[in-house]
């Protein structure tokens, strides 16, 4: 999250826009950056579980990073809406994941985004998301700040999220079935690595945006990211809400 937050910092100054795909190290759950979480969740379970937990400088509700590969996207936010920046976005990913054989549209439902409760954030697709065979397969969010935006996503491999629940401390908030999101896994018969989709991403973002896109390395950007850690392992960023 600090890597991410020091490429929104670096776009704002730089005028470069940065799209990254990785993985964790460690079975995480992240909140989004306005999500009560205070209370809601028990610290016991998940640490129990050899969970970490880290809060997003983006919206949305809680993930699971464990099987799964993130993407961000760092750039100016010009004069484009945010909803003009979430297409294009989509547009990326929608062809990577095209080319990797799996079959995603954007969802047409009608509903606005829903609150940032305890819900998770594969609940329910709404407008704009992509998704497969009807479920929901990206969870994406965008934040703005100081003319950059950032922003966030997970593609799901395989579905660790209906077992967010369980690290409830407030079951009754999420009582109901949830339904099944979409994986790489059951859609393609097999789990793709995050190489193989960075692969595909990054040649979707040569076909659309840019055919001269290169590697950023990290040495590029580590020593801002360095300075931002602190403020994403500060207790009282991470249970802010």
């Amino acid at each position: 999250m600090a890597r991410d937050s020091a490429l929104q910092v670096r776009a704002a100054r730089s005028g470069e826009s940065v799209f990254s795909i990785y993985s964790w190290c460690r079975p995480t759950l992240s909140f989004g950056r306005n999500q009560p979480a205070r209370d809601r969740y028990d610290l016991e379970k998940i640490r129990d579980a050899g969970m970490d937990i880290v809060r997003r400088p983006t919206g949305g509700r809680a993930i699971l990073h464990h099987r799964e590969v993130t993407y961000s996207v760092t750039a100016p936010s010009d004069t484009s809406s945010l909803r003009e920046t979430y297409s294009r976005i989509n547009g990326i990913l929608q062809m990577g994941l095209t080319r990797l054989g799996v079959p995603v549209e954007t969802a047409g439902i009608s509903q606005r985004a829903p609150a940032p409760g305890m819900r998770p954030c594969f609940d329910t697709p709404t407008r704009g998301e992509l998704v497969s065979q009807g479920a929901k397969l990206v969870g994406s969010a965008q934040w703005r700040e100081n003319g950059a935006l950032l922003q966030h996503g997970s593609i799901l491999v395989d579905d660790d999220q209906s077992s967010l629940p369980d690290f409830s401390a407030a079951l009754e908030a999420t009582r109901g079935a949830l339904p099944t999101p979409a994986t790489l896994h059951a859609l393609l018969g097999r789990a793709p690595d995050v190489e193989e989709v960075a692969s595909a991403m990054f040649d979707a973002v040569r076909s659309l945006e840019d055919a001269t896109a290169t590697q950023m390395l990290e040495d590029d950007v580590r020593a801002e990211a360095l300075e931002l850690v602190p403020d994403f392992l500060d207790e009282d960023w991470t249970w802010r809400r």
